[in-house]
């Protein structure tokens, strides 16, 4: 018996051992990253993306770049100065330094870009949430978006500015004023089909109200889908701005802009193609380093890639 004392230790009975869960733990922002920083393409856009904000948020403060100032266009030795040491991006007609006329309008139109996607996911998600969780609403919100789905944008656009007159606060109105709308809808259709699933039903019975039910058990299904979204609406807001700011009515003269600056360099397209495709390299690294960075995050967001 003794011997039996030695080779056996008596415990407690623990009620709550059956409930152990011997999994390891899982943390889901934690997967987002690890999923998204195994992708080498991402990383090196996600650095390109940053160098490109930082330059564009901190050179204008420094370069006192003025678009209204008037050169003294008589010292021909600094007008059509090509890229070179002195002047990285060379000058333009004018004689300004490209390099500053260029990092002055990304800053403008990634401005306008974050702000104006920030209203329309924002506005968006919770009118598109709202009204797909609420049947009764949703005949007279439908209705309201077929309507305005089928004028043309860019019609619309166009003809609001002309009455609004240019200006920054005015272009941000005219891209924000349906698109929030489009968000909207494709929110709606992403709720109701979760909405009826069997344990909203459930939740539903037992009495959780409705704002609970949106922000606890819905979104939180669809954040795969916002970020995929907000990775598609920054680079389509900077296109909307720069093609405004190309046909001139957009931003005023003395706020600069990508697209405007390559509706002024495009004359120049033939004889000093550096004025042109500058700009246009730039405002394409922004768009394109922004999406690649949207849609991994957006895929590494997805539970069903995690492992």
């Amino acid at each position: 018996m003794s011997n039996a004392n030695e080779k056996f230790q008596f415990v407690k009975i623990d009620e709550f051992a059956s409930e152990h869960i011997s999994a390891p733990h899982y943390s889901y922002w934690k997967s987002v990253f690890k999923q998204f920083f195994k992708s080498k393409l991402a990383i090196a856009m996600l650095i390109m993306a940053a160098v490109i904000f930082s330059i564009s948020m901190i050179q204008p403060l420094f370069s006192n770049y003025n678009p209204m100032a008037s050169p003294d266009i008589s010292d021909f030795s600094i007008r059509f100065n090509r890229p070179n040491l002195t002047f990285w991006f060379g000058t333009d007609h004018w004689g300004n330094s490209l390099f500053d006329a260029v990092w002055s309008g990304a800053r403008t139109s990634i401005t306008i870009a974050l702000l104006a996607t920030s209203i329309n996911m924002g506005l968006g998600i919770a009118v598109g949430a709202i009204w797909g969780y609420n049947k009764v609403l949703d005949k007279y919100l439908l209705e309201i978006y077929n309507v305005v789905a089928n004028v043309p944008f860019l019609l619309v656009a166009i003809m609001l500015m002309y009455v609004l007159g240019p200006g920054f606060w005015q272009l941000i109105f005219v891209l924000c004023m349906t698109e929030w709308l489009s968000v909207a809808y494709f929110i709606r259709t992403q709720v109701m089909i979760i909405r009826d699933r069997e344990y909203n039903l459930v939740s539903r019975t037992l009495g959780t109200s409705a704002v609970r039910m949106i922000s606890r058990n819905i979104l939180p299904f669809l954040t795969s889908v916002i970020v995929t979204m907000l990775s598609r609406e920054i680079p389509s807001i900077i296109s909307s701005e720069s093609f405004l700011s190309f046909l001139g009515v957009g931003l005023p003269p003395q706020i600069t802009s990508l697209g405007k600056l390559i509706s002024i360099y495009i004359t120049y397209y033939g004889t000093y193609p550096y004025l042109f495709w500058i700009p246009v390299a730039v405002l394409a690294s922004i768009s394109v380093s922004f999406y690649i960075v949207g849609q991994t995050f957006a895929d590494a967001s997805d539970p069903k890639t995690h492992r």
